[in-house]
């Protein structure tokens, strides 16, 4: 995989059922003309270069029998990651009610119609009761507002780019939310002493996300290090020095070339845990490494770059969006890593933000080839950790991060750009990039804390807000977005308004 390209999770595993609505009121012969069209629909969407998953054409709906099954079918299929409907024609909306009551899965309303423009000189009732998506489709939206039901509603023609990129999006977060579904999240250690934002309650996520988060002693991680063979290692350190410029002091016969192979044991053992664990992310803490001769740190970035989560400091929260991004951005350029905000420029008129951690920063986010060195830490009490230190390119990006604020959790997102360093970084050791948050360093920052952001985030310059946004409506998660409209005013309103809100719907705690 080249630097600052998305892992390739393989999005095609996934199925979106595009489901069409009709009833037999206009015949067999239109009926089939409705099934012809809705497949063709749902052949060039799966085939279009935006949407990454398979679009599967299912039968019409004529009757609520048929909603039904067709809604427990979807809930029952692992590989079905989501619904698009959509009304060729006039549709009744109480046939959908018992299926829609019961479906799991994410919901996307199409509204489209199978031709682009009116035949003005050929136009005639017959093909008005057949094309009436603009009458059917607000009788399917009505019931899925009367049933308060979270979905999408996309508008246009269905061969639009635009049309088919906003598809796209959501469908990338649908995957990412069925990954999430039966999902493993291994915790090494525990939380880092006194630290608030990376603590909750595990219980609750599960309950709304679908993944679990289990404790593992480090001492079970050792074991599994102290069974890597000598073999393994040698064709990691072999692949290390293919992939990156490795620093003459790691290199064969250098001074520090036991941390190398150390690293290259510490990585081999975790990933044979986590395969063996079945689990898709993990963290560990700097607090906790009895055992361990280093902190993993090439090791940790190598495993997000093939698509695991990672959370320092046991931030279960932070390792599972992290792979929820990685699943969102399977395939694009851009990337995604764990990321923490740092340390600030608050020169006047050029203020940024420098992001970076202290070894634990994906190389798909990389600008060019990473560099593989060896520094002290200065934390942890262990030998000097071996790591990965680029830069990151620059352009649009955002960070993102979850949250448990007691009675709800809350996904927050600050859009950015990415910018170079104002002078080279040679004593800064590790993986950083510099950004400027929209709408301004002040604003976003001020925002931040007021919503209660943590110090942890998942950045990306492939995941869009678009993408989080779907991703946040999925989940039923409250999600609040600093962009360059945001308005600190507005902002701490909106603040306000969802503790009402989430308070009514799920009930007030201290």
């Amino acid at each position: 995989m080249s630097s600052s390209m998305s892992c390739l999770i393989d999005l095609k595993q996934f199925e979106i059922w595009f489901v069409t609505g009709s009833q037999h009121l206009y015949g067999p012969a239109a009926l089939e003309k409705v099934a012809a069209n809705a497949r063709q629909i749902a052949a060039a969407l799966s085939a279009a270069p935006a949407i990454p998953v398979n679009i599967v054409f299912r039968p019409v709906i004529t009757s609520p029998a048929d909603a039904t099954a067709l809604c427990q079918q979807a809930n029952a299929d692992p590989k079905c990651a989501g619904l698009i409907t959509w009304c060729h024609t006039f549709s009744p909306s109480k046939m959908w009610i018992n299926g829609l009551l019961r479906l799991q899965k994410p919901l996307l309303h199409l509204h489209t119609q199978h031709n682009r423009d009116i035949p003005w000189g050929a136009i005639d009732m017959d093909f008005m009761n057949l094309n009436q998506a603009a009458h059917g489709d607000r009788e399917h939206g009505f019931i899925m507002s009367r049933l308060r039901l979270r979905r999408k509603v996309v508008v246009g023609f269905w061969q639009d780019a635009a049309v088919q990129g906003r598809i796209g999006a959501w469908t990338r977060a649908a995957a990412a939310w069925n990954d999430w579904q039966g999902a493993r999240i291994c915790r090494f250690g525990d939380n880092m002493r006194e630290v608030a934002v990376t603590e909750g309650d595990k219980v609750a996520a599960q309950m709304q996300f679908g993944y679990s988060v289990n404790g593992y002693g480090v001492g079970d991680l050792v074991k599994s290090i102290q069974q890597v063979t000598d073999r393994e290692i040698a064709g990691l350190t072999k692949e290390y020095e293919s992939a990156y410029k490795v620093a003459p002091s790691l290199r064969a016969g250098g001074a520090m070339r036991a941390s190398l192979v150390e690293a290259a044991r510490i990585e081999a053992g975790l990933r044979a845990f986590l395969t063996a664990a079945d689990a898709k992310g993990f963290t560990d803490t700097f607090e906790d490494l009895h055992g361990l001769v280093q902190l993993p740190g090439i090791g940790a970035q190598r495993l997000m770059a093939d698509g695991y989560g990672f959370g320092a400091e046991g931030d279960w929260k932070t390792a599972a969006l992290v792979r929820a991004f990685k699943v969102m951005a399977s395939g694009l350029r851009g990337g995604a890593s764990f990321m923490e905000d740092y340390t600030y420029h608050l020169a006047p008129g050029s203020m940024k933000v420098l992001g970076a951690h202290m070894l634990e920063i994906c190389p798909s986010i990389a600008k060019g080839r990473p560099s593989l060195e060896v520094h002290p830490l200065g934390i942890g009490g262990k030998a000097d950790p071996v790591r990965l230190v680029f830069d990151t390119p620059t352009g649009p990006g955002l960070n993102a991060s979850l949250m448990d604020v007691g009675n709800r959790f809350r996904l927050l997102i600050n859009e950015v750009d990415v910018v170079g360093p104002d002078k080279p970084l040679p004593k800064l050791p590790v993986a950083r990039t510099v950004w400027v948050c929209k709408p301004d360093v002040t604003t976003a920052a001020a925002a931040w804390i007021y919503a209660g952001g943590a110090h942890h985030t998942c950045f990306s310059q492939a995941v869009t807000t678009e993408m989080l946004e779907d991703f946040g409506e999925i989940a039923g998660v409250e999600t609040l977005i600093i962009d360059d409209k945001t308005s600190l005013r507005e902002f701490r309103k909106e603040l306000r308004n969802n503790e009402v809100y989430y308070g009514l719907s799920s009930g007030f705690v201290s």
